[in-house]
């Protein structure tokens, strides 16, 4: 079953007026128009550790196989426009956002390279919504390469939304549905306030990568939390651009606020955890490596 991340914009009413309100004070000051970032369900105890139980499992399977910790990533970027030319990307705006993700991962070796670049026009693709059938017939029709290459959707996408992933351990039952899809003005220079700087796809790639939220599992961090060792328990997403919260008391450690998998603006957010990395590594040699 797939586990849809998903990036839900309140306060982009250009794109959807009937996107739901959420008004409260950021941690900074602010009063804007809140956002629900992201409308997955939290994975339950049962669904996390059977997760965490396959792929030990897988790992150990591959008994003198060595980890890939650091790869070269072939990214295959599929605009979609509508029938009137709307949503098309410059080569420079594509560009940007592939320095954006080899800026945030450079530290755990990953590279991402440009390998191909599609515009299709597309209306009922344009504003495609996840697990329905405009998406599936998208992806189905353009997806390229295997499990290591990474397909990304560029799309006006329904629903309010900044953008969505599948898992790594999702490839073996629905290849075909493999990728990320984020909003077209969401890529650096967007027309989306506070984000606009590539990091809706930063944060999406996080999960194709195979990483949770930060804050999954809350301060009791509840059927493992993220996984993560060196993520602190974190209450709830952090919204706005925050310096110093501890929505955990009792837990060590302030809030991973500046976290890519956290739900700062792109301005504020910076960083992966050397245990990120790890979990990285396990994930994609467990479910992408060679395949």
């Amino acid at each position: 079953m797939f586990k849809y991340f998903v990036f839900s914009l309140a306060a982009v009413s250009a794109h959807n007026s009937s996107a739901p309100h959420d008004h409260d004070h950021d941690h900074d000051g602010e009063r804007p128009m809140r956002i629900a970032r992201c409308g997955v369900r939290d994975l339950t105890e049962e669904e996390f550790h059977s997760h965490e139980d396959d792929r030990r499992a897988v790992l150990r399977a591959r008994v003198g196989a060595a980890a890939t910790s650091g790869a070269t990533i072939k990214v295959h970027i599929h605009v979609i426009t509508n029938t009137a030319g709307e949503g098309a990307l410059s080569p420079e705006v594509i560009e940007d956002q592939i320095d954006v993700l080899n800026t945030a991962y450079a530290m755990g070796n990953w590279k991402f390279v440009l390998e191909s670049t599609d515009t299709t026009a597309n209306d009922a693709w344009y504003t495609m919504a996840p697990g329905k059938p405009a998406e599936k017939e998208c992806k189905t029709a353009l997806r390229k390469g295997g499990a290591a290459d990474l397909n990304l959707y560029a799309a006006n996408i329904g629903g309010g939304l900044l953008g969505w992933a599948t898992f790594p351990k999702d490839y073996t039952s629905a290849p075909e549905m493999d990728g990320v899809v984020i909003l077209t003005s969401s890529f650096p220079h967007g027309s989306i306030e506070h984000y606009d700087q590539g990091d809706t796809g930063t944060h999406e790639v996080g999960h194709w990568m195979g990483l949770y939220h930060t804050f999954q599992g809350g301060c009791r961090q509840i059927g493992g939390g993220d996984g993560v060792d060196d993520t602190p328990a974190e209450k709830e997403a952090n919204y706005g651009c925050p310096e110093v919260v501890d929505s955990c008391p009792d837990s060590p450690g302030n809030d991973p606020v500046h976290n890519f998998m956290d739900y700062v603006y792109d301005s504020c957010m910076y960083e992966f955890t050397s245990g990120q990395f790890s979990r990285i590594t396990d994930e994609w040699s467990a479910y992408r490596a060679g395949k």
